[in-house]
This record gives structure tokens, C-alpha cells and sequence, in this order.
């Protein structure tokens, strides 16, 4: 491959790019779920597209190509991966919606809140709670996105699982971004 071409294709803003556009390929693939064959690769789209989020942050901060734009359009790649893909998950009737609302709330009300410290000149960056409520939510869409079985494994079984841990993992991370928030204004 061309080292330019590697170069462009390694770069941290392609890779967010990439994740803004898999989320309408996987929009399509869920617009007709009834096979095995769209939904595993409405998965496999979705899994390359959530590798990449750890690979951009990693080459942003390894190669120093932390930009404005990646600082913006990152973190809004990765909800509308995930919320478009969950709200996909609900119109198949696989998942509730309540569960979907209050995940995708918390997104919007924690966005909300980033922003308005910001404007204050401080931050409140992701703790380990709001990452491994991200883990839970790619464990379990990408089993929910399986749906069917194979091999023998349940995956919506194990999809639902995980989408149990991450709904507790979302209100929890977002009860502690509301109470650092407080404390920021009282200080």
C-alpha cells in the first residue's frame, strides 16, 4: 500500500469519519433484518467502526494529531454510532426502547453538560465509569446486532446481558457527571 494512502487511512480524523459513515451502512443493513446475512454484517461493520475509536484517540495522542476537529467530531462520531445503532436495534424489536431512551438521554444531558463546563474554561473528562459504560454498550450491541443464533449461542441472549450492565453503568456515569458538575458550580 502506498504510504500516503496508509498515511490518510491511519489518520486519527479518518478513522472518525469512517465511524459518521458506518452508521448509515448499518442503518441500511437493519432496514432488513429477516437474514443472517445483513445482520452479521450490520455486526462486523459496527465491531470495525468501534475498533476505530480506540485507534483514532491512540494515534492522536502517539503521533500528535490531536485537532479541533477530532476533539469535536470524535466524541459525536461515537453517539451516533451507537444511538443510531440502538435505535435500529428497537425498530427490528429486539431491545425496548425505554432502555434506548434513557441511554441516548444521558448521551444528549452529559453533552449538554461537557459544554456548559467548557464555557467555564474547565473539563470534566470521561471517567472509568463512562468507559466502561462504552465497553458494556459495544459488548452488547454487537451480539444484539448477531440477533440469530449460531453455533449454538444465544446472542441475543448475551446482547441483552451486557445491555443490562451497560443501562446501570449509564445511570451511574451519569449520576457522577451530574455530582461533578454540582460541585463545579459551588466551588
Amino acid at each position: 500500500m502506498n504510504g500516503n494512502i496508509r498515511k490518510i487511512l491511519s489518520h486519527p480524523n479518518t478513522l472518525t469519519l469512517f465511524r459518521i459513515a458506518a452508521a448509515p451502512g448499518i442503518m441500511i443493513l437493519l432496514l432488513f433484518p429477516t437474514g443472517k446475512l445483513s445482520t452479521f454484517l450490520a455486526a462486523i461493520l459496527f465491531s470495525a467502526a468501534a475498533i476505530t475509536d480506540y485507534l483514532d484517540g491512540y494515534f492522536a495522542r502517539t503521533r500528535g494529531l490531536i485537532s479541533n476537529f477530532g476533539k469535536a467530531m470524535d466524541p459525536l462520531a461515537d453517539k451516533l454510532l451507537v444511538s443510531s445503532t440502538l435505535i435500529m436495534l428497537v425498530s427490528c424489536g429486539w431491545i425496548p426502547g425505554w432502555v434506548v431512551c434513557i441511554i441516548i438521554g444521558r448521551e444528549i444531558a452529559v453533552t449538554g453538560l461537557r459544554g456548559i463546563i467548557a464555557e467555564g474554561g474547565k473539563d470534566v473528562s470521561a471517567s472509568f465509569l463512562g468507559k466502561y459504560k462504552t465497553g458494556f454498550q459495544i459488548a452488547a450491541i454487537i451480539p444484539l446486532l448477531l440477533h440469530f443464533p449460531y453455533f449454538g449461542i444465544n446472542f441475543h441472549a448475551v446482547g441483552m446481558f451486557f445491555l443490562w450492565g451497560a443501562l446501570i453503568l449509564t445511570v451511574w456515569s451519569g449520576a457522577d457527571y451530574f455530582i461533578k458538575f454540582r460541585n463545579l458550580l459551588q466551588k
